[in-house]
């Protein structure tokens, strides 16, 4: 049975001696659990020691609320092309190939309250010799979350029970402000239709993570 321990030896495997940056995606249906994951794994990589591994999560890629109107695409937010895959894809380069300077590089975050992306929010050291990035859709087949995929060493895919996976999502809209019928109404309209487009991308990843480990 597949331990968190595994998962560390696994995550500093990747890093490895070499002294590039290697980056692990961490994928899933929305509410699986791949932020709590990797939150953890950067915390007890880390330890109390010179921080190595940074966090990247995909949310600051979120388009912002204004152009989503000029799209006609806020009901659906959170879909794929409700994203900067583009975007994320670059940063994920950018990530991977500067990593002989002195630079911090800057990644955008998201603020839950707000439901907004916040530049500049994510510091990524130079002295990051892992970044842990995860989102919904690292390992869907089209459009530019190819390249997103393709600047990652390795995917893992979060895989919980299908009735906490909804529960949880319930209680993160009413967290935030969501009313329970109104949030209960999102998860059923808009976040089970993106479950469904990400469940499939399961089998190209690297490693199936059942939840909790």
């Amino acid at each position: 049975m597949l331990t968190f321990d595994d998962l560390l030896v696994r995550a500093r495997a990747l890093a490895g001696d070499g002294g590039g940056r290697a980056l692990l995606g961490i994928a899933g249906s929305p509410g699986s659990g791949k932020t709590t994951l990797a939150e953890r794994l950067v915390r007890e990589l880390n330890g109390a020691g010179e921080p190595w591994v940074a966090h990247v999560p995909m949310d600051g890629f979120h388009l912002a609320d204004v152009e989503l109107d000029r799209l006609g695409r806020r009901d659906r937010k959170g879909a794929p092309d409700t994203f900067d895959a583009a975007g994320y894809a670059a940063l994920l380069r950018r990530l991977r190939e500067e990593t002989d300077g002195e630079d911090v590089v800057y990644a955008p975050g998201f603020e839950r309250v707000l439901e907004q992306p916040l530049a500049g929010a994510v510091p990524v050291p130079p002295t990051a010799r892992l970044v842990v990035t995860e989102g919904n859709y690292l390992l869907l087949g089209a459009g530019a979350w190819v390249r997103a995929r393709a600047a990652l060493d390795e995917v893992w895919f979060c895989e919980s029970d299908e009735d906490e996976r909804v529960r949880r999502l319930v209680a993160r809209h009413e967290e935030f402000g969501k009313p329970h019928e109104e949030a209960v109404a999102w998860v059923l309209r808009s976040d089970q239709r993106n479950a469904e487009l990400v469940a499939p991308t399961r089998e190209r990843a690297d490693l199936v993570v059942p939840l909790p480990v």
